[in-house]
C-alpha cells in the first residue's frame, strides 16, 4: 500500500475459481453478489434510456400539439362564413 499504484489488500480483485481458501458456499455468495451488481448497472442504464425516450416522446407530442394550435389559428374559413352570413342578413 505504500507504493503508488499498488492496490491495498482489501481492494485486490480475485478469481473465485482459482482461490484455494474459498468454500463452495463463499464462491456461490460471491457469484450472487456479482450478479446483483450487474443487474443494478443494467437497471441504471435502462432507466437513463427510458428517461431519454420519455423526453423524446413528450417533445414530439408537444410539438404536434403546438403545431395543431398554430395551424388552426391560421385558418380564417369561419370568419369568411360569418361575413357572408352578415352580408346575406343585411341584404334581406
Amino acid at each position: 500500500p505504500g507504493q503508488p499504484g499498488e492496490a491495498a489488500a482489501f481492494a485486490r480483485r480475485i478469481d473465485p475459481s482459482r482461490e484455494p481458501g474459498l468454500s463452495p458456499e463463499q464462491r456461490r455468495l460471491m457469484a450472487q453478489v456479482e450478479y446483483a451488481q450487474r443487474q443494478r448497472a443494467l437497471q441504471r442504464r435502462l432507466r437513463s434510456r427510458n428517461v431519454l425516450l420519455a423526453l423524446g416522446i413528450g417533445a414530439v407530442t408537444f410539438g404536434i400539439y403546438g403545431y395543431t394550435f398554430y395551424s388552426v389559428s391560421q385558418e380564417r374559413f369561419l370568419d369568411e362564413l360569418e361575413q357572408e352570413a352578415e352580408a346575406a342578413r343585411a341584404r334581406a
